[in-house]
């Protein structure tokens, strides 16, 4: 029964943590892209300045892309293997990104003057990107609130994983019947001596008449 369970958590697991892997792949092309249009924009300005500010948008989208397919990789590993080290490194990457998340999160919503708090992008990217998100505010919402469901179930089903993978030897009392076969056909194989009836000792009497018969 125990098996089975952890069979179930294994599955679930590979299927939920494979939508953290579509995630980042959609960041890593829409990174690329980012990428490229700027290249083509620079092409235009050979003679840019060093003291220009960096375009962070596109590099940390990106960045972000490479991690959460890492922790896809992560993921799938500590699921097929059910591992305590994996499941554990697991847990903490997705622990640390739910907690920038909703950081990110709080920032926004609660703070009017929350696109202060970030530098300047010379490339333009984090201003389209923020326009997006006005003009399709309730589909960014239940996307972004899709991810972050999907990253606590993937959390969640993580840790019901180690719990139950840490006792994945002891399902039944059969898996240890191989193990005991050799003590107890060595126990059955082995000789043994047995008394039988009271042991028999020489009398006072027979001991006397040896000793006068010796003299």
């Amino acid at each position: 029964m125990v098996r089975m369970i952890r069979a179930c958590m294994q599955s679930l697991l590979k299927f939920v943590n494979s939508g953290n892997g579509l995630v980042g792949i959609a960041m890593i092309l829409y990174g690329i892209w980012l990428m490229r249009a700027w290249q083509r924009h620079l092409g235009h300005f050979p003679f840019e300045r060093p003291d220009d500010p960096i375009p962070w948008f596109m590099y940390s989208f990106f960045g972000l892309g490479i991690l959460l397919c890492v922790i896809t990789c992560v993921g799938h590993i500590a699921a097929e293997t059910a591992r305590g080290c994996c499941l554990h490194l697991y847990v903490m990457l997705v622990f640390v990104v739910l907690m920038v998340e909703a950081g990110l999160a709080t920032d926004v919503f609660l703070n009017r003057d929350w696109e202060e708090d970030f530098p300047v992008d010379p490339s333009g990217s984090f201003d389209q990107f923020k326009q997006f998100i006005r003009l399709n505010f309730d589909i960014c919402q239940w996307i972004g609130i899709s991810m972050m469901s999907i990253q606590g179930l993937s959390l969640l089903l993580a840790m019901l994983l180690k719990a139950i993978g840490s006792r994945r030897y002891y399902d039944s009392d059969d898996d240890y019947a191989p193990e005991r076969l050799p003590l107890l056909k060595n126990a059955l194989h082995s000789p043994s001596t047995c008394v039988i009836g009271d042991p028999v000792f020489p009398s006072k009497n027979d001991a006397w008449n040896k000793r006068t018969d010796d003299e």
